[in-house]
């Protein structure tokens, strides 16, 4: 390998909100002329907790195609694939998952919450194992980095881990990843309660028009205690202060001197907020449109993405046969 590689991805469970941009997605753009890119569209592990509506992955998987070349994925440069048509991440996988003990996966933080959020009473195995399913991932590229979010850092923990047990009892043969936290490990949703969640519905998407960026932030919460304009606000407890931290960086010690000294309304802040966010996401909004009405360039570039990651992922899973001496056919 030339370069260092990077494995990074989503779950196709609907379009790509400002939590993804700030988490991982804006440095995936950044990094990937620097490392070679793997961008996997996770459709197995979104079956995990969708898997009585299998029927909407298609549209999913187009929509959130959109949403990474709207923002600056480059196809020429990065690797775009679908999880569940490479098939030596299934097998991989499964070599894997035989040194995980199952308490290790049950007492997974990531996994309790996100089953708590999901109001599984029993977690399907697919569920409870999908951490070792995204180690094959990672593993299968021999990937060095991996953009994500905050909570995604038990399963990068627990990935480094199997690698080194596998590498112990075996060969070397595999990477072991580390994580590449985002400018904003966790973007607060616009309840102010909990992280930016498709699921929560307190997101705004990057496919998001302008009025849909003003309605939505305009029922952002805000300091309780203000009653009026002209009220001594509390930035630090204010949701919408929040997102100007991250949104309107240049302009953040005016916002905060306004709001403190109740020369700027809550409504004129929002307005402010709404601006400085409709002017990030109109160039992605515009391309993401443009290339809407062209479905067969998209699933030409998965259908590219998909072989190459194949064959990257195939070559990887040969040498694990051989470091277990499972390639029985070989002299």
């Amino acid at each position: 390998m030339s370069k260092k590689r990077i494995l990074t991805g989503d779950r196709p469970t609907g379009k790509l909100h400002l939590g993804h941009y700030v988490g991982s997605l804006h440095n995936r753009v950044k990094l990937q002329r620097d490392y070679e890119t793997f961008v996997i569209i996770a459709d197995v592990q979104a079956l995990t907790t969708h898997f009585e509506h299998p029927e909407s992955l298609k549209n999913d998987i187009f929509q959130i195609t959109l949403d990474y070349l709207g923002a600056g994925i480059d196809p020429n440069i990065s690797t775009i694939f679908i999880q569940s048509l490479v098939p030596a991440l299934h097998e991989l996988s499964m070599y894997l998952g035989l040194i995980v003990p199952v308490n290790v996966l049950r007492h997974n933080p990531t996994v309790k919450a996100e089953a708590a959020q999901h109001g599984f009473k029993d977690m399907n195995y697919g569920f409870l194992g999908y951490p070792v399913s995204q180690t094959s991932d990672i593993c299968a590229f021999k990937a060095h980095l991996v953009p994500v979010g905050e909570d995604q850092l038990p399963h990068i923990e627990l990935s480094r881990r199997i690698v080194r047990r596998f590498n112990s009892l075996y060969k070397p043969v595999l990477v072991e990843p580390e994580a590449l936290i985002g400018q904003v490990p966790r973007l607060t949703g616009l309840d102010g309660k909990a992280k930016m969640s498709k699921s929560l519905d307190n997101a705004i998407f990057l496919a998001d028009s302008d009025k849909e960026i003003q309605q939505k932030v305009r029922n952002a919460v805000t300091d309780p205690a203000r009653i009026r304009a002209t009220d001594p606000g509390h930035p630090d407890i204010c949701c919408v202060y929040e997102y100007h931290k991250v949104f309107s960086e240049d302009e953040l010690p005016l916002i905060r001197e306004e709001c403190e000294g109740g020369k700027i309304g809550c409504v004129a802040c929002k307005n402010k907020l709404s601006s400085a966010l409709n002017n990030l996401l109109k160039p992605i909004r515009s391309k993401r449109t443009q290339l809407e009405t062209r479905p067969d360039i998209i699933w030409d570039i998965l259908h590219d993405g998909t072989a190459k990651a194949a064959a990257a992922a195939q070559q990887t899973v040969e040498e694990v046969r051989e470091a277990m001496c499972i390639n029985y056919f070989q002299q």
